[in-house]
């Protein structure tokens, strides 16, 4: 993790619990800026909650998130989302009965300033940012490749390229802090090749990213940190090669093979 990098994204001591279940215990680590933190651990280690908690749809029961040194705890997801932290689900999540350029445009109207009385009447400001609205959602309909799918229903895309749109409404919320929640789940592997060169792409937009993920190659070949859970608590962070070569995470989740 490299030290140049500030880190803006603190996760401290945070806990989860759900009636007599804990799904996450004391769990801290930092976020720099600029990279990518890979969240990796079984199935139940208490990956996904954490990702809806910084995302603000779960409280914590314990601990904080802070972002650029300012408390998240009470702040909604959409207040999350006016910061710059966005998620994509482990579901796309898409409106099926909406054009793939639509569906991207809702993600441009939520970061818009325009009221709802200024829209109804049509005023010029509203306008302006209808129009700005519809061009980026072209920009960010091409940069994920669906350009030539814009006009299709969202349910007429396969799989993949649902996932592509997921993020490509992400990316028309203007992210600081992209949030992927197993983006590589079902994709076939050139299907995964094309969604790590994009994620790097969105890197070098300068977006941090925090990714959870099951492809260890995937998470090898993109991650610059990666933290690894286990029945919720945090059992080792590292560069990606140390984590490889640590017997207890090798043990607990890469297999010893």
């Amino acid at each position: 993790m490299g030290s140049e990098a500030a880190v803006i994204m603190e996760v401290e001591r945070v806990s989860k619990r759900f009636g007599g279940v804990t799904a996450l215990d004391d769990v801290s680590f930092g976020v720099r800026e600029g990279q990518i933190t890979a969240l990796i651990g079984p199935n139940g280690a208490g990956k996904t909650t954490l990702l809806s908690i910084i995302a603000g749809a779960l409280p914590p029961t314990a601990g904080e998130v802070r972002y650029r040194a300012k408390r998240l705890n009470g702040r909604s997801a959409e207040e999350r989302v006016r910061l710059g932290i966005v998620r994509t689900f482990q579901q796309a999540h898409i409106f099926g009965g909406m054009s793939v350029l639509e569906n991207v445009m809702v993600g441009c109207h939520l970061r818009g300033r325009t009221g709802l009385l200024e829209a109804a009447l049509r005023h010029p400001r509203a306008r302006r940012e209808e129009e700005d609205v519809y061009l980026d959602a072209v920009r960010f309909v091409n940069y994920v490749g669906l350009g030539p799918r814009s006009g299709d229903a969202a349910s007429t895309l396969p799989f993949g390229q649902q996932r592509l749109l997921a993020i490509a409404r992400a990316l028309a919320c203007d992210p600081r802090v992209l949030l992927l929640d197993e983006p590589g789940a079902g994709l076939n592997r050139m299907e995964k090749n094309d969604l790590a060169d994009l994620i790097g792409r969105i890197q070098e937009m300068g977006v941090t990213i925090i990714l959870v993920e099951h492809d260890m190659e995937l998470v090898m070949r993109l991650a610059d940190w990666v933290v690894v859970l286990n029945h919720g608590a945090r059992l080792a962070q590292g560069l990606p090669d140390e984590v490889r070569r640590n017997r207890a995470v090798v043990e607990a989740y890469l297999g010893a093979g």
